[in-house]
């Protein structure tokens, strides 16, 4: 009986995952910032001051046009990322794992003067995430890297 207790609870909670990381983030970006990572979800930003968050940006060249093309590529070719929105030199992604089905939203933004797209990702819950985002934008700029 103890065992079939903690069964159903241990499935009853796994089924509520996808409950917990279902709200969007805002996102979007304001007088050239993205905004502050929250303390309590993995998230990731080139643009943060703490090394908890700071992430690399990741380094582009050339016609903004191909770099934005490319990036897409790159985060499609992530597993289960999804390219939401690409306007002018900012994209706007989704990673959506099969497991646990956690979501990531993630947003880039090309700096071409600089040579460089600002990221910024985060989870939209704060459990089981296992650091996944910021593996999620290594894998994307690996891929960018490749193609580009």
């Amino acid at each position: 009986m103890k065992q079939l207790l903690v069964s159903t609870l241990l499935a009853v909670s796994l089924a509520a995952l996808p409950a917990c990381s279902t709200k969007v983030p805002d996102l979007g970006m304001t007088e050239g910032q993205f905004a502050i990572c929250p303390t309590d979800v993995d998230c990731v930003s080139s643009q943060a001051a703490d090394a908890k968050h700071k992430i690399a940006p990741i380094k582009a060249a050339g016609d903004p046009n191909k770099v934005m093309v490319d990036l897409g590529k790159a985060v499609e070719s992530v597993f289960g990322g999804k390219v939401l929105l690409s306007e002018g030199n900012y994209l706007r992604a989704e990673f959506k794992s099969t497991v646990l089905r956690t979501i990531d939203d993630a947003e880039f933004y090309y700096d071409q003067q600089a040579s460089l797209i600002q990221v910024h990702a985060l989870s939209r819950g704060e459990f089981l995430d296992f650091s996944s985002t910021r593996d999620r934008i290594e894998e994307v700029r690996m891929f960018f890297s490749s193609i580009q």
